[in-house]
């Protein structure tokens, strides 16, 4: 069963998450053991619009670049790539003239029907 949840709130220090979900009465609480798998409704992610007063502050912010190395992150690919191949030509369409023979076409070659 999936349940779509649209509002969560995950404490790292305790291990849990609060999640709320959409019932027929209204709303249900729920708290869940982490880690978890937690699915989430659309409205969940409705956009925020940034004010002027927070766009002036955050072009004052100083930018850190932190490369992989920092995190002490491989960025090697583990895959090799052993051939690309084009994907097949296909084959031209065909103009029918009637329904009578598109639906003989549809039952003794596409066997559709």
């Amino acid at each position: 069963m999936v349940v779509f949840f649209f509002q969560v709130i995950i404490d790292k220090d305790k291990q849990k998450a609060t999640v709320e979900r959409e019932v027929d009465g209204g709303t249900e609480t729920i708290c869940l053991d982490l880690p978890a798998v937690i699915t989430t409704d659309l409205r969940l992610n409705q956009p925020r619009y940034a004010t002027l007063p927070n766009i002036m502050k955050a072009k004052s912010k100083v930018i850190k670049k932190v490369t992989p190395a920092d995190l002490n992150v491989d960025v090697r690919s583990d895959m090799e790539v052993l051939r690309v191949d084009e994907p097949p030509k296909r084959k031209a369409g065909v103009i029918l003239s009637s329904v009578d023979e598109l639906l003989d076409k549809l039952k003794n070659e596409a066997r559709v029907l």
